[in-house]
């Protein structure tokens, strides 16, 4: 079938005064500068458009931006004679200001999620979403509060199984790694949350609750993102996750999840706006009086100073971290921290001292680490992987090779790009020992699993 000429397009296009090459070098700038990474166009791409081929999502958004700045009127995509690009591009990055409008942004993320819309996919982590999410956390007012007057009444045993399913995925995750669980969560998320949300009748008291549980299973789906390494969308839910744990009023989830959004800006090397999200996270557990909460945020500062070479910071928090974590009473604290035990804090603990290049402090913390929960078997891997790392910078080369294969060991059973990571992080450090031939044995396995890039 024949398509029709874009004739719309090609007299915007000359009305701008836009050659076809300065316009997709325009088109490829404006999205870099919206955090979209991977966008390629050239002057074929704009002439197959005008020829009447419908470019995908965001093309047709950025275009109409880049006529409005030209032209100084707006226009939408069908001014362009194109479908779509309704979306806005900055979906889920912002806080948003009330109940209603944070349903709506979360609910059009998933969707947009489960469609695996291209500009989710290829969106960069941004420090400014971050910054002004945890800010508005802090701030917001909680006098909106959660209800809606829909068409199904939903109950405790709506809410029952939204959690009960996160408890699941949940437990997946930690066994097999994000990678094959997380389109069963966002398909749950669209499929079954939302219409809760969206359509259901509920007051106050189950809109909080409905709002809290919603919050942990799209916190869920922010981590598998991160483990994935899709930064910019893990980012997204996790601020969405951030605005439902405001509409429950629930000062301690929503210090997780700051916790959590630390944790990420830690891993992709952006420590200072680490110590942003974990001082936030701070002032939510002493708000919610949860103890190992409180502990976690410290801990994560700590790393936050390791990775910027702080050792007498890093020494300060990790003392704060340790009375914090002597006050806390498992049993009597939410079921969502039961995880931060003593081997999680002192995992924490040996990534900072190997930052700082301590490998012997490294090494103590690392093994008591492994005396961990043996469900968590990404975790373990982690902590396996930082043991033999730490031997490395110990130079003990033996027990860096016995310990590296043991991780991966378990990192071949992971659908995981932290864990490949982790596995290349372990091939560096091991770099210098590379003369050993049992070195030489491990590197060769570490390349099966994470070839160089």
């Amino acid at each position: 079938m024949r398509r029709e000429h874009n004739l719309l397009l090609r007299h915007l296009i000359a009305e701008a005064g836009f050659s076809h090459k300065g316009l997709a070098r325009r088109l490829n700038d404006l999205g870099a500068a919206r955090g979209l990474t991977g966008l390629r166009y050239d002057h074929s791409s704009v002439s197959r458009w005008i020829d009447g081929q419908q470019p995908r999502d965001p093309v047709p958004a950025l275009l109409a931006e880049i006529f409005a700045l030209r032209l100084g009127r707006p226009y939408t995509s069908e001014d362009l004679g194109m479908a779509g690009g309704a979306t806005p591009l900055d979906l889920g990055q912002e806080f948003p200001h009330t109940w209603q409008e944070g349903v709506e942004t979360v609910t059009a993320l998933w969707r947009a999620d489960l469609q695996r819309r291209r500009f989710l996919l290829d969106s960069a982590f941004a420090v400014g979403a971050g910054s002004s999410g945890a800010l508005r956390w802090l701030t917001l007012s909680g006098e909106d509060k959660p209800h809606a007057s829909g068409v199904r009444k939903v109950g405790a045993h709506d809410i029952a199984a939204i959690r009960e399913v996160t408890r699941s995925f949940g437990e997946l995750d930690n066994r097999f790694g994000g990678g094959r669980v997380r389109p069963a969560v966002v398909r749950y998320l669209d499929s079954a949350v939302a219409p809760l949300l969206k359509d259901g009748i509920y007051g106050e008291a189950t809109g909080r609750a409905l709002a809290s549980a919603a919050a942990g299973v799209t916190r869920l789906a922010g981590w598998m993102a991160y483990d994935m390494e899709q930064h910019g969308l893990a980012q997204r839910h996790l601020i969405q996750a951030l605005s439902l744990a405001r509409g429950a009023g629930d000062h301690g989830f929503g210090g997780e999840i700051l916790a959590g959004m630390a944790h990420q800006a830690i891993y992709i090397g952006r420590p200072r706006h680490a110590l942003d999200l974990a001082r936030a996270a701070q002032v939510s557990a002493r708000r919610a009086e949860i103890p190992s909460l409180l502990a976690e945020a410290y801990v994560l500062e700590a790393h936050a100073h390791a990775g910027l070479s702080d050792g007498a910071a890093c020494a300060l928090a990790l003392h704060e971290a340790d009375l914090a974590f002597d006050r806390r009473s498992p049993e009597e604290e939410p079921e969502w921290i039961r995880y931060f035990d003593e081997a999680y804090l002192a995992a924490k603990y040996a990534h900072c001292f190997r930052d700082l290049g301590d490998g012997a402090q490294a090494v103590r913390y690392a093994r008591r680490s492994l005396d961990m929960d043996g469900r968590f078997v990404r975790g373990r891997m982690f902590n396996l992987s930082l043991l033999a790392s730490a031997h490395a910078i110990c130079g003990d080369v033996e027990q860096a090779c016995h310990v590296g294969g043991s991780a991966l060991d378990l990192a071949a059973g992971l659908s995981s790009v932290r864990t490949r990571s982790y596995v290349a992080d372990l091939r560096r450090r091991l770099a210098p020992l590379s003369k050993e031939p049992e070195v030489a044995t491990l590197v060769r396995r570490s390349r099966e699993l994470a070839p160089a890039a």
